[in-house]
Protein backbone atom coordinates (compact mmCIF):
# COMPACT_ATOMS: atom_id res chain seq x y z
CA UNK A 1 0.00 0.00 0.00
CA UNK A 2 1.44 3.26 -1.15
CA UNK A 3 2.25 5.82 2.09
CA UNK A 4 0.48 8.84 2.26
CA UNK A 5 2.21 11.94 3.18
CA UNK A 6 1.52 14.20 6.71
CA UNK A 7 -0.24 16.99 5.66
CA UNK A 8 1.99 20.25 6.17
CA UNK A 9 1.20 22.74 8.94
CA UNK A 10 0.67 26.11 7.44
CA UNK A 11 2.77 28.59 9.58
CA UNK A 12 1.99 31.58 7.64
CA UNK A 13 0.15 33.46 10.15
CA UNK A 14 1.92 32.52 13.08
CA UNK A 15 3.89 35.62 12.35
CA UNK A 16 0.64 37.57 12.60
CA UNK A 17 -0.74 35.45 15.96
CA UNK A 18 2.22 36.23 17.54
CA UNK A 19 1.80 40.30 16.79
CA UNK A 20 -1.24 40.29 18.55
CA UNK A 21 -0.58 38.57 21.64
CA UNK A 22 2.43 40.91 22.16
CA UNK A 23 -0.25 44.04 21.20
CA UNK A 24 -3.04 42.08 24.29
CA UNK A 25 -0.25 41.82 26.95
CA UNK A 26 1.01 45.06 26.07
CA UNK A 27 -2.52 47.03 26.52
CA UNK A 28 -3.38 44.90 29.62
CA UNK A 29 -0.45 44.67 31.56
CA UNK A 30 -0.39 46.93 34.63
CA UNK A 31 2.59 48.17 36.09
CA UNK A 32 3.27 49.35 39.40
CA UNK A 33 4.33 53.08 40.18
CA UNK A 34 6.01 53.42 43.41
CA UNK A 35 5.42 56.14 45.84
CA UNK A 36 7.48 59.23 45.34
CA UNK A 37 8.35 62.36 45.74
CA UNK A 38 8.54 65.19 43.07
CA UNK A 39 11.48 67.72 43.74
CA UNK A 40 13.89 70.28 42.30
CA UNK A 41 16.97 71.44 43.41
CA UNK A 42 17.58 74.72 43.75
CA UNK A 43 20.32 76.25 41.52
CA UNK A 44 23.66 76.32 43.65
CA UNK A 45 24.53 79.80 44.88
CA UNK A 46 27.71 81.30 45.26
CA UNK A 47 26.89 84.26 47.82
CA UNK A 48 26.72 83.85 51.60
CA UNK A 49 24.15 82.17 53.02
CA UNK A 50 21.51 85.12 54.43
CA UNK A 51 21.01 84.71 58.20
CA UNK A 52 18.11 82.90 59.29
CA UNK A 53 16.62 84.15 62.26
CA UNK A 54 14.73 81.30 64.88
CA UNK A 55 11.33 82.16 64.64
CA UNK A 56 11.48 81.95 60.45
CA UNK A 57 12.00 77.71 61.49
CA UNK A 58 10.04 75.39 61.74
CA UNK A 59 12.12 72.76 62.77
CA UNK A 60 10.40 69.09 62.97
CA UNK A 61 12.38 66.02 63.35
CA UNK A 62 10.97 62.43 63.05
CA UNK A 63 12.63 59.71 65.26
CA UNK A 64 13.33 56.20 65.01
CA UNK A 65 10.35 55.12 66.10
CA UNK A 66 8.21 57.45 64.05
CA UNK A 67 7.37 59.94 66.50
CA UNK A 68 7.28 63.47 65.62
CA UNK A 69 8.99 66.43 67.57
CA UNK A 70 8.32 70.18 66.41
CA UNK A 71 10.76 73.13 68.07
CA UNK A 72 9.15 76.28 67.66
CA UNK A 73 11.33 79.36 69.02
CA UNK A 74 12.63 79.36 72.71
CA UNK A 75 11.42 75.52 73.39
CA UNK A 76 12.98 72.75 73.32
CA UNK A 77 10.38 70.64 71.44
CA UNK A 78 7.29 69.54 71.79
CA UNK A 79 5.35 66.00 70.17
CA UNK A 80 3.31 66.22 67.26
CA UNK A 81 0.61 63.61 65.88
CA UNK A 82 0.92 63.52 61.56
CA UNK A 83 -2.60 64.24 61.76
CA UNK A 84 -1.77 67.55 62.90
CA UNK A 85 1.30 68.30 61.33
CA UNK A 86 -1.04 69.98 58.53
CA UNK A 87 -2.94 72.58 60.53
CA UNK A 88 0.42 73.52 62.92
CA UNK A 89 2.45 74.17 59.17
CA UNK A 90 -0.42 76.41 58.16
CA UNK A 91 -0.21 78.32 61.01
CA UNK A 92 3.18 78.85 61.17
CA UNK A 93 3.28 79.88 57.67
CA UNK A 94 0.55 82.20 57.63
CA UNK A 95 1.52 83.50 60.90
CA UNK A 96 2.79 87.23 59.70
CA UNK A 97 4.37 88.39 62.32
CA UNK A 98 7.06 90.74 60.24
CA UNK A 99 7.15 94.34 61.24
CA UNK A 100 7.88 97.03 58.30
CA UNK A 101 9.68 95.49 55.03
CA UNK A 102 8.80 92.16 56.30
CA UNK A 103 5.52 93.00 57.14
CA UNK A 104 2.91 90.34 55.25
CA UNK A 105 -0.49 91.79 53.68
CA UNK A 106 -1.85 88.76 52.55
CA UNK A 107 -0.95 86.59 55.82
CA UNK A 108 -4.42 86.00 58.13
CA UNK A 109 -2.55 84.00 60.96
CA UNK A 110 -2.36 85.62 64.42
CA UNK A 111 0.73 88.16 63.43
CA UNK A 112 2.60 86.22 66.65
CA UNK A 113 6.03 88.31 66.87
CA UNK A 114 7.77 85.06 68.19
CA UNK A 115 7.04 83.26 64.89
CA UNK A 116 7.23 83.68 61.11
CA UNK A 117 7.28 86.75 59.36
CA UNK A 118 6.01 86.28 56.01
CA UNK A 119 5.88 83.68 53.65
CA UNK A 120 9.06 84.30 51.78
CA UNK A 121 11.01 84.25 55.18
CA UNK A 122 9.21 81.32 56.42
CA UNK A 123 11.22 77.76 56.47
CA UNK A 124 9.79 74.17 56.94
CA UNK A 125 13.46 72.59 58.19
CA UNK A 126 12.82 68.36 58.34
CA UNK A 127 15.35 66.09 59.62
CA UNK A 128 14.72 62.15 59.83
CA UNK A 129 16.46 59.28 61.82
CA UNK A 130 17.75 56.66 60.25
CA UNK A 131 15.24 54.29 61.37
CA UNK A 132 12.30 56.21 60.30
CA UNK A 133 9.90 54.11 58.39
CA UNK A 134 9.70 54.83 54.63
CA UNK A 135 5.58 55.34 55.09
CA UNK A 136 6.00 57.76 58.13
CA UNK A 137 8.68 59.62 55.59
CA UNK A 138 6.90 59.81 52.80
CA UNK A 139 3.47 60.78 54.95
CA UNK A 140 5.28 63.73 56.66
CA UNK A 141 6.43 65.32 53.22
CA UNK A 142 2.99 64.59 51.69
CA UNK A 143 1.66 66.92 54.84
CA UNK A 144 3.96 69.66 54.47
CA UNK A 145 3.55 70.24 51.07
CA UNK A 146 -0.51 69.85 51.85
CA UNK A 147 -0.17 72.66 53.55
CA UNK A 148 1.47 75.04 51.03
CA UNK A 149 -0.98 73.88 49.17
CA UNK A 150 -3.87 75.04 51.26
CA UNK A 151 -2.27 78.51 51.31
CA UNK A 152 -1.74 78.39 47.53
CA UNK A 153 -5.18 77.33 47.12
CA UNK A 154 -7.21 80.08 48.94
CA UNK A 155 -4.35 82.76 47.39
CA UNK A 156 -5.01 81.07 44.28
CA UNK A 157 -8.90 81.42 44.68
CA UNK A 158 -8.89 84.89 46.30
CA UNK A 159 -7.81 86.09 43.11
CA UNK A 160 -8.81 83.97 40.22
CA UNK A 161 -11.87 82.70 41.27
CA UNK A 162 -13.68 83.44 37.66
CA UNK A 163 -11.58 80.41 36.15
CA UNK A 164 -13.24 77.94 38.38
CA UNK A 165 -10.06 75.90 39.65
CA UNK A 166 -7.89 76.59 42.75
CA UNK A 167 -3.75 76.27 42.45
CA UNK A 168 -4.03 72.46 42.71
CA UNK A 169 -6.21 72.15 39.84
CA UNK A 170 -4.61 74.50 37.75
CA UNK A 171 -0.92 73.09 38.30
CA UNK A 172 -2.68 69.88 37.03
CA UNK A 173 -4.75 71.12 34.19
CA UNK A 174 -1.44 73.08 32.67
CA UNK A 175 0.96 70.33 32.90
CA UNK A 176 -1.82 67.68 31.48
CA UNK A 177 -0.87 67.32 27.54
CA UNK A 178 -4.58 67.65 26.56
CA UNK A 179 -4.62 70.97 27.74
CA UNK A 180 -4.81 73.55 25.13
CA UNK A 181 -2.32 76.53 24.37
CA UNK A 182 -4.67 79.14 25.16
CA UNK A 183 -5.19 77.74 28.33
CA UNK A 184 -2.35 77.08 29.73
CA UNK A 185 -1.44 80.81 28.12
CA UNK A 186 -4.17 81.85 30.55
CA UNK A 187 -3.25 79.71 33.86
CA UNK A 188 1.09 80.49 33.64
CA UNK A 189 1.38 83.76 34.61
CA UNK A 190 -1.66 83.34 37.05
CA UNK A 191 0.82 79.91 38.66
CA UNK A 192 3.58 81.73 39.02
CA UNK A 193 2.66 84.32 40.82
CA UNK A 194 1.12 82.25 43.67
CA UNK A 195 4.50 79.99 43.15
CA UNK A 196 6.73 83.25 43.83
CA UNK A 197 3.65 84.47 46.73
CA UNK A 198 4.09 81.53 48.77
CA UNK A 199 7.54 79.60 47.65
CA UNK A 200 7.89 76.20 49.00
CA UNK A 201 11.04 76.81 51.27
CA UNK A 202 11.40 73.33 52.98
CA UNK A 203 14.48 72.16 53.84
CA UNK A 204 15.75 68.71 54.66
CA UNK A 205 18.95 68.14 57.10
CA UNK A 206 20.72 64.94 56.92
CA UNK A 207 19.15 61.61 58.58
CA UNK A 208 20.76 61.57 62.30
CA UNK A 209 21.98 57.91 63.36
CA UNK A 210 19.87 56.20 65.79
CA UNK A 211 21.20 55.60 69.27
Amino acid sequence: MAKRAAPEVNAGSMADIAFLLLIFFLVTTTIEIDSGLNRKLPPIEETEPPIIKERNIFQLTVNGNNELLLKAAGSDGDLIKLKDLRKAAVTFLDNGGGKGEDACASCKGARNPKSSDNFQKAIISLQNDRGTSYETYIAVQNEIIAAYNVLRNREFEQRYGSLGVNYVEADIEYNDARTSPARKAQLKDKIEEIKLLIPQKFSEAEPKKSN
